[in-house]
């Protein structure tokens, strides 16, 4: 029994030397082309699309978050994304959603 509590506690604490040693890492989000944004290379899309409404809305002195609405833009962004791997997520944001649409 001893041997057992000893072996998990090593488990538990490896858990947490592996999850504490990952480096935060800091993306340039203007520079995420549509093919990293759909392929999940760079990032969870979903954590781009709320940073992304974050900012833009905050350019916009807008506080007030739309779920409903933040899902309906993601979505859009990622179909435009699929069909412009070469652009940038920045790029593709502008044009669907620029202030005279």
């Amino acid at each position: 029994m001893k041997t057992l509590n000893c072996m998990l506690s090593g488990v538990v604490l490896a858990a947490f030397a592996l999850s504490a040693g990952h480096a935060q890492v800091a993306i340039d989000v203007s520079k995420i082309t549509c093919e990293q944004y759909v392929l999940f290379k760079v990032a969870d899309p979903q954590h781009i699309a709320i940073w992304l409404s974050g900012y833009y809305n905050g350019k916009r002195n807008n506080m007030v978050v739309d779920v409903a609405q933040l899902k309906s833009n993601a979505e859009k962004v990622m179909r435009y994304c699929e069909a412009n791997f070469k652009g940038t997520v920045v790029e593709a944001v502008e044009k669907l959603f620029a202030p005279d649409r």
